[in-house]
């Protein structure tokens, strides 16, 4: 990612945190929504619902839309997403679910590139981080070029 884009983003990011603090009306939060989205990516059968509220919280507080990756290879959402959406809905909040198969990383990275708006991406610690404790901790190449931040939430198991 390059450094005027992640500057410009985190100057985004402050100045909408400011309208939200100092009480703008609904009406503005919403136009500054707009083109603004928050991406959470999850794998089937790990829907830690620290994680969901996080999303949620920050997405209020960077006012920004979400986007739901969900990796799956089933139809169906769990109970525990099931709950999410209609938390997302009894709030009024403008959500969309995509759903993929296949590698979490790579749909991460398509998604990423094919979507400038996504500010960052949001996953849970036990969605497949895979640090290289062999190379000083670092991080798989494909997180290392993302083209947006990621932010890692740590869920209550392995806290």
């Amino acid at each position: 990612m390059n450094m005027k884009r992640l500057v410009k983003k985190f100057e985004d990011m402050i100045t909408t945190s400011a309208f939200v603090e100092a009480g703008e009306s609904k009406t503005d939060r919403e136009l500054l929504k707009e083109g603004r989205r928050i991406l959470l990516a999850i794998k089937e059968g790990h829907s830690d619902k620290k994680t969901l509220k996080y999303a949620l919280n920050i997405c209020k507080r960077v006012v920004a839309n979400l986007d739901i990756l969900y990796i799956s290879s089933t139809e169906g959402t769990n109970p525990v997403l099931k709950e999410f959406f209609m938390e997302l809905e009894k709030e009024g909040f403008n959500y969309k679910l995509v759903r993929r198969e296949g590698c979490l990383e790579k749909e991460i990275k398509e998604y990423t590139d094919s979507h400038e708006e996504i500010l960052f991406v949001i996953i849970d610690s036990s969605e497949g981080l895979d640090v290289d404790s062999g190379s000083s901790g670092k991080l798989p190449e494909v997180w290392r070029n993302l083209k947006c931040p990621l932010v890692v939430v740590e869920d209550s198991i392995h806290a």
